[in-house]
């Protein structure tokens, strides 16, 4: 069964700004769509913000093994609802891929429990991406380093949790240093967060940002929803796996006829 991969995208630049329109006539998520394409063992749909629930409704991600994330100028415009639904997905075990300044969603810091935050500039300088673990897959088939000519600066301090693996830093042409491909564990849901794709620049025209996708999708994806995570259920004491006998006081619905009137 192919990887079942929905990119999302705001949507908003495309449609405001002439130079992002030009870099992605068909919209920054049909260009990303384009790239994990390249893999047979991809299957990729693609949904804006402007759609009903986002595109997100709950048969959509009911039917998504992977979630890529690009966001920026509408964090703010994304339901709550929504969000959460993405997050208890992610805890059941979807795969999120969150790129550039997602960042600061509210899908991303919520499940970081962190501000995500950052220094940055605009200024069209070039970025070195450093594979710091070779052996890691989504590095697979990558040079030591790759360069991208224009992007926009992110710097440290990153203020998210530290992660499970760094697979790439980052370093630009003012001297700041950054972690930008990082892989966290919520739930069963594997994540990566990567850092380029500043919208005014082709960056998800360049190849090697194509190879870390894919390889990223492939990372992610489990195949498998655990729904039992999202719920907490008593286990009475004669399903208790060695027997045992109840014993001192508790507060389940049983003993509230013995909770103290005011």
């Amino acid at each position: 069964m192919p990887i079942r991969t929905l990119v999302w995208g705001e949507n908003v630049h495309e449609k405001k700004n002439r130079t992002v329109a030009e870099n992605y006539p068909e919209g920054m998520h049909n260009q990303i769509a384009s790239l994990l394409r390249q893999d047979a063992n991809i299957s990729v749909r693609t949904a804006t913000l402007q759609e009903p629930e986002h595109g997100c409704t709950e048969e959509a991600l009911g039917q998504t093994d992977v979630l890529i994330w690009w966001g920026h100028a509408a964090h703010d415009q994304v339901d709550d609802a929504v969000v959460r639904r993405v997050m208890e997905h992610v805890w059941q075990g979807m795969g999120l891929i969150v790129l550039h300044s997602g960042h600061h969603s509210k899908v991303f810091k919520g499940l970081m429990g962190a501000p995500a935050n950052l220094h940055w500039r605009e200024a069209g300088e070039r970025e070195r991406l450093w594979v710091v673990n070779p052996g890691h897959p989504i590095a697979k088939g990558l040079p030591a380093y790759f360069e991208l000519e224009y992007e926009e600066m992110y710097g440290e301090p990153f203020t998210v949790p530290e992660p499970l693996e760094t697979v790439f830093v980052s370093w630009f042409q003012g001297g700041e240093v950054f972690r930008s491909g990082l892989t966290y564990r919520r739930g069963a849901g594997n994540i990566f967060y990567f850092r380029p794709g500043h919208e005014t620049y082709p960056t998800y025209h360049n190849a090697n940002v194509g190879q870390v996708l894919r390889n990223a999708v492939n990372w992610a994806y489990s195949g498998e929803r655990h729904a039992q995570l999202m719920k907490a259920p008593n286990r009475p004491v004669g399903e208790a796996i060695e027997k045992i006998e109840e014993r001192g006081p508790k507060l389940t619905a049983s003993m509230h006829a013995g909770e103290v009137k005011e």
